[in-house]
Parts: structure tokens; sequence; C-alpha cells
């Protein structure tokens, strides 16, 4: 509907998806906004890609560095169920990408399962396919294509049980990574909202003169936010969680091509 003065658009179910799992939101989140040198694995990828012609995802090595940190700190693989915490065993990430549906740009997650096993090629792997996956329809990376057929109003309470179920938990996973601040070119960070227990939301890759061995040299960094659930991790932890995260991204350890 158009008026002089302003267009009137009808959301599309995606929207409206999306927007009812904004809306049930309702954990008592903490922050750590911080930068991380990552030189290192930027030119380890780099020149395996000078060597091979190979594209590795970045995402992916971020995602494998979380996997092998989140395995140590199992309290943060966890929910609360009623007046339980529920910690899962496996450590499936469930990755937002970004994709097109009927000529709008929607985040769409997928689930690494068991990531804590695989490697950095493997979940690097996993997340190229999901960008090239043909599947146009909202659901269609996940398995849950089924979902547009809730009718809109019931979207808020379906998100809400499913926030809680052991079986969902089990198969999205309860930590997340989104890494749609990475196409900036200026310092940029991320305060997201969501419902996972902990949320890496990756911001831009920017040039920072600092002092290394002696001499100012220019090294890339990458602006990080992690938001943890309050009613689950507390400070300490919390704390100690992002001193190992940052330590092992940077040193690029689990670059082994």
């Amino acid at each position: 509907m158009k008026n002089k003065s302003y267009t009137s658009l009808p959301l599309s179910f995606n929207r409206k998806a999306i927007r009812a799992s904004a809306s049930i939101n309702t954990k008592n989140a903490i922050h750590s906004i911080t930068e991380v040198d990552v030189s290192i694995p930027r030119d380890l990828i780099n020149n395996h890609y000078k060597k091979t012609g190979e594209k590795l995802s970045f995402t992916g090595y971020i995602v494998t560095c979380f996997a092998q940190v989140i395995r140590q700190y199992p309290q943060l693989n966890s929910f609360i169920k009623r007046s339980r915490l529920i910690c899962l065993n496996d450590v499936c990430i469930s990755v937002l990408v970004e994709r097109e549906f009927d000529g709008e740009l929607f985040p769409e997650p997928i689930a690494i399962k068991e990531a804590q096993a695989k490697t950095y090629k493997q979940i690097s792997d996993e997340i190229r396919a999901a960008k090239n996956n043909p599947n146009k329809k909202m659901g269609g990376l996940s398995g849950m294509e089924w979902i547009k057929y809730i009718p809109g109003f019931l979207l808020k309470t379906f998100v809400r049980i499913a926030n809680t179920n052991i079986k969902m938990a089990k198969r999205y996973g309860k930590v997340a990574v989104t890494a749609v601040g990475m196409y900036s070119k200026e310092p940029v960070w991320f305060v997201p909202h969501g419902t996972a227990t902990v949320l890496l939301t990756v911001g831009s890759i920017i040039p920072r003169v600092v002092e290394h061995d002696g001499k100012f040299v220019t090294r890339e960094h990458l602006c990080l936010t992690v938001s943890f659930d309050h009613d689950i991790v507390d400070g300490s932890p919390a704390a100690r969680f992002m001193n190992q995260f940052i330590e092992t991204l940077k040193s690029g350890i689990h670059i082994k091509l």
C-alpha cells in the first residue's frame, strides 16, 4: 500500500519468524567486548590459498576454536529447563549464514554437530556447503522447512517451547556464532540478542599498529563480542573462558592442513 508520505509493506513469514525469535529473549546477558590479534591464523589461511588455491572459511576457523574451548567448559554448553540445568555432552554450534529469500536477506542457522570432534577443514567445508546450498526455502539448511506451516500468531509460543526442549537443543545447539559484522571496513562490534547460552558475534577485521617483538608493525585485529546467559554463567568463569578462547584463536593452533 502506497501513500504520498510513506509505503506500507506486508511482513514476510521469514521476518515474522525472526521477530518471534527475538521477542522471547528474556535472558540476563553479560557481554565481553574485545579485540583479538588474528594475524597468525590469517597468514596461515592465506598461505594455504596461495599454495593450493583452496579458500578456507575464516568463520570456520573461529567456530573450530570456539568448539574446542566450549568443550572444556561443559557448564557453558547447557540451558535451564524448569529448575534444572541441562548440560549437553556434544558441542553443537548454531552458525548463522546470511541467505536470500524472495529478494530479502535473512540469517539462517546451520547446526555444526559434534563440532568438538571435527577438524577445521571439516567445519569449513560444512559452512561453505551451506552458503552454496541451492535450497532457497527458509529452514532448508536446518531441516525446518515445516516451520512455514505454523500460523503466525503461534510463532512466539513455538519458539518459547523449542527454547527449552532437550531434543531441539541436541539438534541445533545452545551455543551460537554469527559473523554478520565481518564485512565492515571500519571497526565494528555488535551487541546481540539471542537465546543461546553463549553467543559469539564476530565484528570487523581491522589493521592496528602495535609493538611486536620490539618493533612497530601492522597486525590484523578481530572485533568480537561474546554474550553469556548470566542465569547460568557468572563473571569469573566467563572471564576464564574468554582468556582461553582469545589465546586459542590468536595462536592458529587448530589450522592443521
